[in-house]
């Protein structure tokens, strides 16, 4: 996308990983977590586990559109990660400790984006294949005050997560811009009829008039 001019904007809307966030590496509190409970594991197997689970997740993490449904969700991403790592352990009593050595941080220059697209005047979303957790990790990381509306489960490459954001926000496709990492990213922001722009957000901000 080259430079866009503010004036054909209404609204930004935003992919949460790798747009807004990246994970902190898990090996070392997934190692330790499995050391405590008798399983001790080469770092490249815990690794090779927790690459087999992400793959599990990412194709279903609009199925945890609810607590409950988070829930499943997590145990079933845990049995995974325990299958791969070949350790004997009750996947749901290990679930809850497998989410919770998984910390977020905010990527570089994202939060001072959001402020100058707020100073813009535009209305902001963020709109991602993530669990019902997303707004909970938002508010923790302290983006939550910078978006109007949060839509998780969103499965994109359907246009359905965007067009929602963009049905609250009471903005038109044509008059709004997505930014994510991802090809499906893409593809969800075409279909939907909106403008697309690759991440990092920083440099899509810059490129503005």
């Amino acid at each position: 996308m080259g430079r866009v001019s503010t004036a054909e904007l209404d609204a930004v809307t935003l992919d949460a990983y790798g747009t807004l966030v990246t994970l902190v590496d898990p090996i070392p509190n997934l190692s330790e977590a499995l050391r405590t409970r008798g399983a001790d594991h080469t770092p490249e197997l815990v690794r090779a586990g927790f690459r087999a689970e992400v793959a599990h997740y990412q194709a279903r993490a609009s199925s945890g559109y609810d607590e409950a449904r988070l829930a499943q969700l997590q145990e079933e991403c845990a049995r995974v990660f325990l299958d791969t790592v070949g350790a004997d352990l009750d996947a749901a009593e290990f679930a809850p400790v497998y989410a919770a050595a998984m910390h977020f941080e905010v990527l570089p220059q994202v939060r001072e984006s959001l402020v100058q697209l707020q100073a813009l005047g535009l209305e902001l979303a963020v709109v991602a294949n993530w669990d019902v957790s997303l707004s909970e990790l938002l508010e923790e990381i302290r983006l939550a005050k910078y978006f109007t509306v949060i839509v998780h489960a969103a499965a994109k490459p359907a246009p359905d997560g965007l067009l929602r954001a963009l049905n609250e926000l009471g903005v038109k496709a044509g008059r709004a811009l997505h930014i994510g990492d991802d090809e499906v990213d893409e593809l969800a922001a075409r279909a939907a009829g909106m403008r697309f722009a690759p991440a990092p957000v920083p440099d899509v901000v810059a490129s503005f008039e």
